[in-house]
C-alpha cells in the first residue's frame, strides 16, 4: 500500500510522541508499505519567529511569509524538524531521509494568489508537482522519505506550503492508496465527541455551523481535494493515541475519523 502520513508539528515537540510515531512508521515500512511522511511545524516555527523578534500574521489560516520569515521556515521546517523526524524513524531500525524542496527538485510549487495578486501572501505557495521517480527510488531502496512542507518555485525561490494542503496534493501526485493525518486532537470533534465518519457534505455543515475551526478547517478542505483526486481513503487520528497510526493504516476500525466523499445520510453530529 502507498501511504501519505502527515504529522502535525505539535507532535514533533513531544519526544515521547515522536518516538511512538516513528516506531509505527518503521513497522508499517517493514510490512512493505511505501510511505511518504509530510510534516508541519507551525507552533515551533511561530515560537522561533517570536524569539527572533519577527511578528506572525495570518490570512485565512495561512501565514504571510516575507523573505525573512521564509528563511526561518527553511531553517526550522527544512532543517531542525525535518532532520529530527528522519532521525527518530531511522533510530527505530527503518532508514529515513529528510527532504526539502530544493533536494533534486523533489517538490515544486507556484506562489499562491491573494486578492487576485500572485504572491500576495509573500513566499506562500501551493504544490504543483512531485519528483515521483526520486521517491520511488527511495522506496525501492527501503528508505522512508520525510518531507518538509515547502516547494521550489520556477523562479528558484523556496515557498512555504500549508502542510495539510501539501499532504493532500502529495497523495494525489503519488497516487496514494491512503492519506492519514496525525493530529494533536483525537479526530474531527463535535463538542467533545469524536465523529467516526464525516462526509465532505458533513464537513461543509460543520464549518458553516462553527463546530470546527482553525487548522481543522484546512484539514477538511485538504481531505476534500484528496478524495476528489481519487485517493481512496482519508483518515484523521490523534497522534498520541496508542497505535493510532497502525490502526488507521491497517484497520477498518480505528480511533479517529474517516472522511468520505459521500454526502451524509444522517444529521451532522451523529457518529457512524
Amino acid at each position: 500500500m502507498r501511504l501519505v502520513v502527515k504529522v502535525a508539528g505539535a507532535l514533533l515537540d513531544d519526544a515521547a510522541a515522536m518516538e511512538t510515531l516513528a516506531r509505527q512508521v518503521a513497522q508499517l515500512a517493514h510490512q512493505g508499505n511505501e510511505i511518504l511522511v509530510v510534516h508541519g511545524g507551525g507552533k515551533i516555527f511561530t515560537a522561533t519567529l517570536k524569539r527572533m523578534g519577527i511578528e506572525s500574521k495570518f490570512i485565512n489560516g495561512l501565514r504571510v511569509t516575507d523573505r525573512e520569515t521564509r528563511d526561518v521556515a527553511v531553517m526550522v521546517l527544512g532543517g531542525l524538524l525535518n532532520k529530527r523526524l528522519a532521525r527518530a524513524i531511522s533510530a527505530e531500525g527503518q532508514p529515513a531521509v529528510g527532504l526539502c524542496a530544493s533536494d533534486a527538485r523533489c517538490f515544486v510549487a507556484e506562489p499562491m494568489s491573494h486578492n487576485e495578486i500572485s504572491g500576495g501572501l509573500g513566499f506562500v505557495g501551493y504544490l504543483t508537482g512531485v519528483n515521483l521517480g526520486l521517491l520511488e527510488s527511495f522506496w525501492k531502496a527501503g528508505i522512508v522519505p520525510v518531507a518538509a512542507c515547502m516547494g521550489l518555485g520556477s523562479d528558484g525561490e523556496l515557498y512555504n506550503i500549508n502542510a495539510d494542503h501539501m499532504a493532500a496534493a502529495c497523495a494525489e501526485y503519488i497516487h496514494a492508496d491512503r492519506l492519514i493525518y496525525l493530529t494533536d486532537v483525537a479526530g474531527v470533534l463535535d463538542g467533545s465527541k469524536v465523529l467516526k465518519v464525516v462526509s465532505t457534505g458533513d464537513a461543509e455543515d460543520l464549518i458553516r455551523q462553527n463546530k470546527v475551526s482553525g487548522g481543522m478547517i484546512l484539514k477538511l478542505e485538504a481531505c476534500k481535494r484528496a478524495l476528489s483526486a481519487g485517493v481512496a481513503e482519508v483518515r484523521i487520528v490523534g497522534g498520541s493515541v496508542p497505535k493510532g497510526l497502525l490502526g488507521a493504516a491497517n484497520g477498518a476500525r480505528f480511533p479517529g475519523t474517516r472522511v468520505t466523499s459521500e454526502f451524509p445520510v444522517s444529521p451532522v453530529g451523529v457518529g457512524q
